[in-house]
């Protein structure tokens, strides 16, 4: 159920017990911590914190006021000491002597290194001004979803006076950035008494004397505006009421896991993404209502928000009362196409002649009456944070078209935010993505020895994973050990038998969900049996067959039909067996569905060649560490006919042929 207007004000974090002894600095921090920790206060990255703090100049010996502002890139709410930046108030102040005017302020940020102390070499954001001529030693600015529902209404100049008073003004729309600085700077000394400022379309910034002053009057703010709004939308209808139903959670994601696939396929033309699927229940009002497409058609309206999500989202055609997922699915090409073709028009119609080169045309957000809403991008983690900023424009645009009309950015102003030269520099500064980024793979018997080293390997180099087990505490145990070392946004797991035809669909149904599609399967899910001839029965003769052939089909078998509706290539590789190759004596059942496995790779790469799915396979011999084949009877039935004597046994061991 939604939230009441109750459990949608915020807690005050403040604890006097734990900010008890802390330094003004350690204060900052504290208050940073807690104001991300709500998503509700800020959406991740958004936002910054400030404070003014008296410091030794290394250089006089003297006091000065420097400014200690979350840098360039940050997040408040996971933000340590290191990510401020540092900068002499007085050589801030003297940047107002060298401003000349608002179509150069971009060449402002150049200054800001020149202003740093200590040689701190974090990047200050393009907020710096803004917190530097605020004339208290500590700013809030954050990007609160009741705040931007004030500020996103057409009258919201109006909305802010009703709500506050005079106690918080209103500044109109400006691109962040320098004279926006000098706005609030202005408003601060012709409005000595107020506690803060909202900026229409973007935020809100609060400031006090000291840092719990600070975080009190922001969540303080936050929530007047929350009971306000609730009380204004008591009983109203949000986007003009239901238009459509949900489906079930088992049909939302059986349609979720037939579109992403396909949609992946659109749009890593120039690198493969990972998809995310959200289908809570702000998402799922939103896109079942009758309002849903001529708001989504508006565009976003805080910075932040388009930014993750671009200015607007893909609407998909799908039906939940008819359940037309194959008219949708033939449909999708075009959709996909008319999208980008809009956006390419978007872009002409508002680009410089300095502006940067086209991005990207495809949408990174795509909603699904009656389904939710999935997000794709470069990672995991991206697309989930994206669909987190959608949810915050839904959020405001519930709360503004309630109360007035909801206003997206201007269409130029959204561009000239989308492709800032600053915004620009940024992305170049960005890291190089690892070799795997972007890729997912799927690997049967994940929570083994080979499988969980796989995994590993391929998390290092950017990989997603899925690990498919039948062993649910050893599936719990993997999955624990690789999410506190790679991030749980990255590993997934499902139980999945490998000779059962439902559970090995429903798993790639898993994978599709969780991140879109698949590149890689690892079919690497085995047993290890030992008998003469004679000792060897039927049921363990069909249990090889069936582990180590039939369920190496099947998982092919699908991740061919995946990979096909992708049309991006893929990798399968088939661990094997040197038993495959060279006969052993004892283990007849074993060698020979390991050779069958060899064999059946070397069918399915002839087939998938065309499709650019290359099949390949590795053949271990012993494999000790990790290994469960040496738990049980293996070890034991191995060592009769090598090994007859514990000398020998030692030998064959270190040797590695047993």
């Amino acid at each position: 159920m939604l939230k009441t207007v109750e459990t949608q004000l915020l807690e005050n974090r403040w604890s006097e017990a734990e900010a008890a002894g802390m330094s003004e600095l350690e204060l900052l921090l504290y208050r940073s911590n807690i104001l991300g920790a709500d998503k509700r206060v800020t959406n991740y990255g958004g936002g910054n914190t400030s404070a003014k703090v008296m410091e030794v100049d290394p250089l006089t010996g003297k006091e000065v006021e420097v400014l200690w502002v979350k840098g360039s890139g940050g997040d408040i709410g996971s933000i340590k000491m290191d990510g401020f930046a540092t900068l002499y108030m007085e050589k801030l102040e003297a940047l107002k002597g060298l401003y000349r005017g608002v179509d150069f302020e971009d060449e402002m940020v150049g200054y800001l290194p020149h202003c740093t102390y200590k040689l701190n070499p974090r990047a200050a954001s393009i907020d710096t001004p803004l917190h530097a001529y605020v004339p208290r030693k500590h700013v809030d600015h954050v990007h609160a979803d009741a705040i931007i529902a004030i500020a996103a209404s057409k009258n919201s100049k109006e909305l802010t006076q009703e709500i506050f008073g005079d106690s918080i003004g209103w500044l109109p729309w400006k691109k962040p950035g320098y004279e926006l600085g000098l706005w609030l700077g202005k408003f601060c000394e012709d409005n000595p008494e107020a506690d803060g400022v909202v900026l229409e379309s973007h935020g809100l910034f609060t400031w006090g004397d000291t840092a719990k002053s600070c975080y009190d009057k922001t969540i303080e703010v936050i929530n007047t505006a929350t009971k306000w709004l609730g009380e204004k939308t008591d009983g109203v209808a949000a986007f003009g009421g239901a238009q459509h139903q949900s489906l079930s959670e088992g049909e939302r994601r059986a349609v979720a896991a037939r579109l992403m696939p396909a949609i992946r396929g659109f749009v890593s033309g120039n690198q493969h993404m990972v998809g995310h699927f959200n289908d809570s229940d702000a998402v799922l009002e939103f896109v079942n209502a009758k309002g849903m497409a001529p708001l989504a058609a508006l565009g976003t309206s805080c910075p932040d928000h388009f930014l993750r999500t671009k200015i607007r989202p893909l609407v998909v055609n799908f039906d939940p009362a008819k359940g037309n997922i194959d008219e949708v699915m033939a449909g999708l090409p075009d959709q996909i196409a008319a999208y980008r073709d809009d956006y390419k028009a978007y872009y002409d119609r508002c680009k410089k002649d300095d502006s940067p080169a086209l991005r990207d045309p495809n949408a990174v957000v795509y909603l699904v009456p009656g389904v939710g809403m999935i997000t794709f991008a470069k990672d995991k983690a991206t697309a989930r944070i994206s669909g987190e900023f959608y949810v915050n424009a839904i959020n405001v645009m519930r709360g503004a078209s309630s109360v007035s009309e909801y206003v997206g950015l201007p269409e130029q102003e959204a561009f000239d935010i989308e492709y800032w030269l600053l915004e620009e520099a940024k992305l170049q500064r960005m890291p190089k993505p690892k070799s795997l980024a972007g890729r997912v793979a799927l690997v049967t018997g994940g929570a083994g020895g080979i499988g969980a080293a796989t995994a590993e390997r391929y998390l290092r180099e950017g990989a997603c994973v899925m690990l498919a087990d039948i062993n649910d505490d050893a599936l719990a145990a993997t999955e624990k050990n690789l999410t506190g070392r790679f991030g749980a946004d990255v590993v997934r797991t499902v139980n999945m038998n490998v000779t059962d035809e439902t559970a090995v669909a429903q798993a790639y149904a898993e994978v599709s969900v969780e991140f879109g599609g698949v590149d890689i399967l690892v079919s690497n899910a085995g047993i290890a049996s030992s008998a003469p001839v004679e000792d060897t029965t039927l049921a363990l003769w069909n249990k090889n067959m069936e582990i180590l052939s039939t369920g190496y089909f099947l998982v092919s078998r699908e991740a061919f039909k995946l990979m096909r509706v992708q049309d991006m290539g893929g990798a399968i590789v088939f661990v094997a067996s040197k038993n495959g190759l060279a006969a052993s004596p004892n283990a007849s059942a074993y060698c020979t569905a390991k050779a069958s496995e060899i064999h059946l790779a070397r069918c399915l790469a002839l087939e998938g060649a065309e499709a650019g799915i290359r099949v390949n396979v590795v053949n271990p011999d012993a494999v000790l560490r990790g290994s469960k084949i040496w738990e049980g009877e293996w070890l034991e039935q191995r060592q009769a006919p090598m090994a007859p004597t514990r000398k020998g046994w030692r030998k064959c061991i270190a040797i590695g042929r047993c």
